[in-house]
């Protein structure tokens, strides 16, 4: 099976696989089918419910609180066991909810490559189920079906494969049954018909020789299987955290420990202690919050048509640095498009609108009717001409949706011809045929002859070069410069444009026409085609600069058209900001520093191979850049893994939606540059809710190392720094999570994985917020002790005013920089029912004599609880006096 198929003649083809023109026997069927398997393509892994609620526990927080809980358990203190538990529970319930459903979506998208397939098999058609091919059938093709595994060619009529989910090119492929070059690239093994190519024209008849993971499809398949990529950036800063947190907690459990035990404290006491310190540096909370605040994030993403298969990945878009998109159908519509009609006398009208849709303008401001004087007219006989030479439908129903079929150039002319007023149909019933000369790759021109109120007609469209051989003058009389037109067709193509010529005359007495004998016709014009940008691209991929995100176009497209549509985009301006996938071929090893250098001077990387693009965003990864790449292909598959964030289309194919961490289900770059906004975000929110919980833990902290190194009685115990972590703070928490999102945050570049969410603004608002509450905490539990209140009473007030203090401090958590003051409430109402909810419940508990026994709190009376919202406002107050202090002295600023 090793042959280079795309090089045998058909001969030698069918004798290597031991077939025949007529089709394999059945019992032939039934060995190959035992020894080569079912034509099917490898099944990704889908995890089930069990293991997605078990891999929630792989979170590095969780893993930090389930050795805390556990040694909580072992040492009989059962309560903070218990409250640990739970909090642990919820938050991995909550992420395998998520994660379930976002799986459930992209599954959803997924739909069979190949359903049934049309055989020869004992020299009779049949129609089987495409996994029951085998090596040496012979496949029937048609129109509008998908290539159900690797042929090569026999027989070809017409024949033209989209082949762009591998190539990324494109127009559809004219192939032939002739033998090419042993040393041909995929793309240029015209011989072969790809698994999963869709046939846009012509009938073919092709030998099976390859099938399942033997095919192109198959082998990328597999090798996009082979790893599970890049650590999303949130997941590689919660591993640092969980780090730091595990550090700060050991060294000063072991100080306060052994300060403890040489004051005579007895070790099991010390124990208990020590977990007292535990449970107020660990921010048990944050598991739960961070978890919703991800949570909504991919909830507002999939309202603006992205999907998040893994929960961790959501923050990832608004970490990277570089998008890497594909071309075609994320940048472009995907669809041929006349752009510029070039008239026998030189004007050029330029065409608006994009797509097989018959909607735009010819001409500035000409909507079909007015005044363009000879221009229309003109117009008016290439568009004609070229709906009559023509074999694609295009039309739209009552309700305004338009449908076409066929060849792309040719669904293009008849979008050119409805933008002139013209109905397709009415002409070509007005102009019935008498003749027809079909396209031929050879020929490289079609032609047709029609009736017409002024006698028999002929229509030719073709390749500019080939045409103006069969033209003598322009229409309307004059003379026909051809070096002028060809000239003139070469400068559109450096544009990136594709051009055809249409030429039309009297057709010749004698019918049917014959392709030798053609008559001297009059030239009728250019028609230059592109696929045009998405209009929401450029101002998609401007904001995208604007947010410090560079973005590159990789495609398999000539150079001339990528960098077309590049400077439509705003991508690049000059042929030097253009690296070709020869280029990069010459260069040798992809991880040396002329390879490194080339990819970092590139916006635009053509003509490249899947194996290139991989190279291209190792090489960006090997600079620092943090890649996210987009595609829609199999072709895109590898890349899509290799990646730090894989994107895929949701109209692609299975292997790139199975292989990306994202799905985008309108192909819409605007999409994933609204995901990155969405991403940044969810990271501020992670930070607000990290900068609440931590800065309340080192509160909890410097309060209890103070009172031991002081020799003072704990002013709180275990379960009542649980209880303030996980339920009155973690109420306020979880709303903090559902802050709408502030202006500017696409207004400055992103973040890197590698600076951590304790970043020096991080690190100073913890201390000055901490050590805010600490000082006001411990002044109380002195003044508190000193005046002879008994130690319960003291730790009631001591925990109500921490409780009243994060009343407060959650609406500075708000903004890191801007006023609490300023920020609006209508961007989240939750969070003033939050802290509401969250102060009711613990003054309900310190009424109920359950909780009572459980936390060890007494009834506070009113005046006290006045007492205490007085003492508690100066931790807002001095939060703002330093947010007011570092918006002058212009810090840096790395959160929101």
């Amino acid at each position: 099976m090793s042959h280079a198929w795309h090089a045998l003649p058909v001969e030698q083809a069918l004798a290597a696989l031991e077939a025949s023109p007529t089709g394999l026997a059945a019992s032939d069927v039934a060995e190959r089918q035992a020894r080569h398997g079912f034509n099917r393509l490898p099944e990704p892994h889908r995890p089930g419910r069990v293991e997605i609620f078990l891999r929630q526990f792989a979170s590095p927080l969780v893993i930090v609180l389930v050795v805390a809980g556990t040694i909580a358990a072992l040492l009989g203190d059962y309560k903070d066991a218990g409250f640990i538990a739970a909090v642990v529970i919820l938050d991995v319930v909550i992420g395998a909810v998520q994660e379930w459903r976002a799986e459930q979506s992209a599954s959803s998208l997924r739909e069979f490559l190949v359903a049934k397939a049309r055989v020869i098999r004992d020299g009779a058609v049949s129609t089987i189920p495409s996994e029951q091919l085998v090596p040496g059938d012979i496949v029937l093709l048609e129109s509008g079906d998908r290539v159900p595994a690797d042929l090569r060619l026999l027989a070809v009529n017409e024949l033209r494969l989209d082949e762009a989910f591998l190539t990324g090119e494109s127009l559809p492929v004219h192939k032939t049954a002739d033998p090419v070059a042993a040393d041909a690239v995929a793309g240029d093994r015209r011989s072969l018909a790809y698994a999963g190519a869709t046939v846009s024209t012509g009938r073919g008849r092709g030998l099976v020789f390859a099938t399942g993971t033997d095919t192109e499809v198959g082998r990328i398949a597999l090798a996009s299987q082979a790893d599970d990529g890049a650590k999303p950036p949130l997941v590689i800063r919660m591993e640092r955290f969980a780090r730091q947190v595990t550090i700060a907690v050991i060294a000063f459990g072991t100080v306060l420990g052994a300060i403890s035990l040489a004051r005579g404290m007895v070790p099991t006491e010390v124990f208990v202690f020590m977990i007292a310190m535990a449970v107020s540096a660990i921010p048990e909370g944050l598991p739960v919050a961070m978890t919703v605040a991800l949570s909504l994030a991919s909830r507002r993403m999939a309202a603006r048509h992205v999907i998040v298969r893994r929960l961790d990945a959501v923050e990832s878009l608004g970490s990277c640095t570089v998008v890497a998109s594909d071309k075609t159908g994320t940048l472009t519509v995907n669809q041929q498009t006349v752009r510029t009609v070039v008239l026998p006398d030189g004007e050029a009208l330029e065409v608006t609108g994009e797509g097989y849709r018959g909607e735009g303008d010819v001409g500035k401001g000409w909507r079909g009717e007015g005044e363009l004087g000879g221009a229309r007219e003109a117009a008016l006989v290439l568009a004609r001409a070229g709906l009559l030479c023509n074999e694609a439908a295009l039309s739209r129903d009552a309700s305004g949706t338009w449908t076409h079929s066929g060849d792309a150039m040719d669904v293009a002319l008849l979008a050119l011809a409805w933008k002139l007023g013209l109905d397709p149909e009415s002409e070509r019933r007005a102009h019935p045929l008498l003749g027809t000369i079909p396209f031929e790759s050879v020929r490289r021109w079609a032609a047709v002859a029609h009736e017409s109120p002024a006698g028999p007609q002929l229509a030719l469209k073709g390749a500019v070069e080939e045409v103006v051989l069969h033209c003598d003058r322009i229409a309307g009389g004059g003379t026909f410069d051809a070096a002028a037109v060809v000239a003139r067709a070469e400068a559109l193509a450096a544009e990136g444009y594709r051009v055809l010529a249409v030429a039309g005359g009297d057709a010749p007495s004698c019918l049917p026409l014959d392709a030798s004998a053609l008559p001297p016709l009059a030239f009728l014009g250019l028609a230059a085609f592109i696929d045009p940008v998405r209009p929401e691209a450029p101002p998609a991929i401007a904001t995208a600069q604007r947010a410090g995100v560079r973005v590159v176009m990789i495609t398999g497209d000539h150079p001339l058209t990528s960098l077309s549509i590049a400077r439509s985009l705003g991508l690049a301006t000059t042929e030097a900001a253009v690296c070709t996938g020869v280029a990069l071929r010459a260069l040798g090893d992809p991880t040396g520093e002329a390879f490194r250098a080339a990819v970092m001077r590139g916006r635009v990387f053509a003509r490249v191979a899947p194996e290139q693009k991989v190279q291209i965003v190792q090489a960006l990864q090997a600079a620092g850049e943090f890649v996210a790449v987009t595609g829609d292909g199999v072709n895109d598959a590898p890349a899509l893994r290799t990646a730090n964030l894989g994107v895929a289309m949701g109209s692609g194919t299975d292997v790139a939606r199975d292989t990306a961490a994202m799905i985008v289900t309108d192909d819409n770059i605007a999409s994933i540059v609204a995901g990155i906004e969405e991403g940044r975000f969810a990271y501020a929110n992670v930070r607000k809710v990290t900068l609440l919980l931590v800065s309340t833990g080192l509160a909890e902290m410097t309060l209890i190392t103070a009172t031991v190194v002081l020799a003072l009685p704990l002013p709180l115990l275990a379960v009542q720094i649980l209880w303030l972590n996980l339920v009155t703070n973690g109420i306020q928490d979880v709303a903090l999570a559902f802050e709408a999102g502030e202006a500017g945050v696409m207004d400055r570049p992103p973040v890197k994985p590698s600076v951590g969410i304790f970043d020096k603004a991080m690190i100073t608002q913890v201390l000055v917020s901490g050590v805010t509450m600490a000082v006001i905490c411990f002044g109380a539990w002195v003044a508190l002790l000193d005046a002879g209140t008994p130690e319960a009473t003291a730790r009631s007030m001591i925990l109500a005013l921490l409780v009243v203090m994060q009343s407060y401090h959650v609406f500075s958590c708000r903004s890191e920089r801007r006023s609490a003051f300023r920020i609006p409430i209508r961007h989240n109402r939750l969070l003033v029912g939050g802290a509401a909810v969250a102060l009711a419940i613990h003054v309900a508990a310190t009424e109920w004599p359950l909780m009572q026994s459980l936390l060890g709190v007494e009834p506070l009376p009113l005046a006290t609880w006045a007492l205490i919202a007085l003492l508690a406002a100066p931790v807002l107050l001095v939060m703002e006096a330093w947010k007011r202090w570092a918006r002058r002295m212009v810090l840096p600023r790395t959160g929101d």
